[in-house]
Parts: C-alpha cells; sequence; structure tokens
C-alpha cells in the first residue's frame, strides 16, 4: 500500500518552533519530488513548499521564507518541513505530498516537474494540524 504517515503536529506559542514529518511506505521517495501544503480553517489549501528531486532547489511561499526549511532523508524514506518563528497564521492543517507532477500541484510551470519513474505516482498524507494561537 502506497502512502504517508505524518507526525510532528502540534501546538505552539507564537515565535516557537515545529518540526513535521511524512515517512513514506510502498514506494522509494527519492526519485520524485516533494511539497507541503497547508490548509487554514475556511480558505483553500496553499502551497508552502517544493523541493525538486533533480537538483535539490528548494521554493518557498513568500510568507514562510527564511522562517521554514523542507528536506527529505531518502534513507529514510521520509520528508519534514522544520518551521522557525511561527505566526497565528501559520494556523492549519500540513499535508505532506510526493510524485511526479507535484510541484506544477504546487504552482511551478511544468517544466520544473516531472521527475521519478512513475509517471502516475502521487502521494499524499493525510494532514497534520499545526495551531499558533494568537
Amino acid at each position: 500500500q502506497v502512502e504517508f504517515v505524518e507526525s510532528g503536529g502540534g501546538l505552539v506559542q507564537p515565535g516557537g518552533s515545529l518540526r513535521i514529518s511524512c515517512t513514506g511506505s510502498g514506494f522509494t521517495l527519492e526519485p520524485y519530488d516533494i511539497a507541503w501544503f497547508r490548509q487554514a480553517p475556511g480558505k483553500e489549501r496553499e502551497g508552502v513548499s517544493g523541493m525538486s528531486s533533480r537538483d535539490g532547489r528548494r521554493y518557498y511561499r513568500d510568507s514562510v521564507k527564511g522562517r521554514f526549511t523542507i528536506s527529505r532523508d531518502n534513507a529514510k524514506n521520509t520528508m519534514y518541513l522544520q518551521m522557525n518563528s511561527l505566526k497565528s497564521e501559520d494556523t492549519g492543517t500540513y499535508y505532506c505530498a510526493a510524485g511526479y507532477d507535484i510541484l506544477v500541484f504546487y504552482g511551478l510551470p511544468a517544466n520544473y516537474s516531472g521527475h521519478g519513474p512513475d509517471r502516475w505516482l502521487e502521494v499524499w498524507g493525510r494532514g497534520t494540524l499545526v495551531t499558533v494561537p494568537s
């Protein structure tokens, strides 16, 4: 079964830090691009950060640049999002994702994506809640 198991969400005070992770099973993470998305209550899902498997380039939405870091440990089949200096507007459910075209979902042009042996592979975590009170 192809799936991600997410962990690390919770309640954190403004200015605090949190690391969330996703461990994949049933597939090999290494060849695929990865991304993190979030959805705040009453809002649409938005891309937070993406990472290319081809060249390791990282992408961040403007509101998290300098505070969040995306990374991966291919040996552990795991991806991470380190979140520092958290703000109340970072509150939401965070979803990890990996796949051939996942950077297109993130919002990048198609030529930035398309990595991995299975062009139909797309794996999403079930979400982990991050709450930063105002």
